[in-house]
């Protein structure tokens, strides 16, 4: 399988900051890669580098094989992307402004060809209306329809769901997923919220002021038996005293808040509330969580920490 995306040691200082520190990191061919990270991470900066719109500091970018500072103008052309708001035109059609970027694109794309993108972002039926008629998540759709006129193999698409309803954050969803399974294209997405991710991605990389934390598959890093349950008692210590005397004392986690912690596998869940019950352990909230969602509760946590 082909890398798509080879990024090592990569660093890019700014006068009094380092936005990234020694990232390294692949995107296979075929992926949807999540990059996840609190915002002030240093995905955006992360994102610029490999659309060369800012020069790395140090470290090395290769993609589909080729090093980008040599090769810019042959990979950017298999490269699509939407960083920010998309720029589009608001007093003119979805279509015209399709017909536009093509044109910049150097394309001369047929009507039905302009059409078929629209299809596929889901605004055929709003070809002919103006963009100023749309909603947020409309915008964001016909934003990744232009940065996908050129048919590119690699599509970057930085936190698509910023400023969006549950419907427009659920069309987007569908839309990365549609632009992966059936198009085959390799999708790098950023975000900040984890759900969001993890229910597209097939791997992700988690960064947190610049450094990487983590990287994997999501299978991996959502595995099952890694459940973390987190319990709410009327008197937390007595529950505590209880559970160290019964099977569960080596399941008990280390506290950092007053919940007690308790690790386990999924489906031992049952087992543990029949058991709670049994003891007579008054139980106000019983939540699980899997060990990468609460990995990145602690990263945000921490963060907050520094800067309230």
């Amino acid at each position: 399988m082909q890398s798509i995306i080879q990024v090592t040691g990569l660093t890019k200082s700014f006068k009094n900051l380092t936005a990234v520190k020694d990232l390294s990191f692949t995107v296979q061919e075929g992926d949807v890669y999540g990059f996840l990270g609190q915002n002030g991470a240093g995905k955006s900066t992360t994102i610029r580098m490999l659309l060369t719109l800012i020069q790395p500091t140090a470290g090395s970018i290769e993609l589909f094989g080729m090093p980008l500072h040599t090769h810019r103008t042959e990979i950017l052309r298999q490269v699509g992307a939407v960083i920010e708001k998309p720029d589009v035109y608001k007093y003119l059609s979805a279509i015209e402004n399709l017909r536009i970027f093509a044109k910049l694109s150097g394309l001369k794309p047929t009507e039905q060809q302009l059409m078929n993108q629209l299809e596929m972002v889901g605004l055929a039926d709003r070809a002919k209306d103006t963009v100023k008629t749309f909603s947020q998540g409309m915008k964001q759709r016909l934003g990744i329809a232009v940065a996908l006129i050129h048919d590119p193999k690699l599509i970057i698409l930085d936190e698509p769901t910023n400023g969006l309803d549950p419907q427009g954050i659920a069309d987007i969803r569908n839309l990365i997923r549609h632009l992966s399974r059936d198009l085959k294209k390799t999708i790098l997405v950023s975000s900040h919220l984890l759900n969001e991710i993890e229910q597209i991605a097939t791997r992700l990389l988690i960064i947190d002021k610049g450094h990487k934390l983590v990287e994997g598959t999501t299978t991996e890093l959502f595995d099952p038996s890694q459940t973390l349950v987190e319990l709410e008692t009327v008197n937390n210590d007595a529950a505590l005293l209880q559970l160290q005397n019964s099977k569960w004392t080596d399941h008990l986690q280390p506290r950092r808040t007053g919940a007690l912690l308790i690790k386990l596998h999924r489906d031992q869940i049952p087992d543990l509330h029949k058991d709670l019950v049994a003891m007579q352990v008054p139980v106000l909230s019983l939540q699980p969580r899997h060990s990468l969602e609460d990995y990145f509760l602690q990263l945000t946590s921490a963060q907050h920490a520094h800067t309230h």
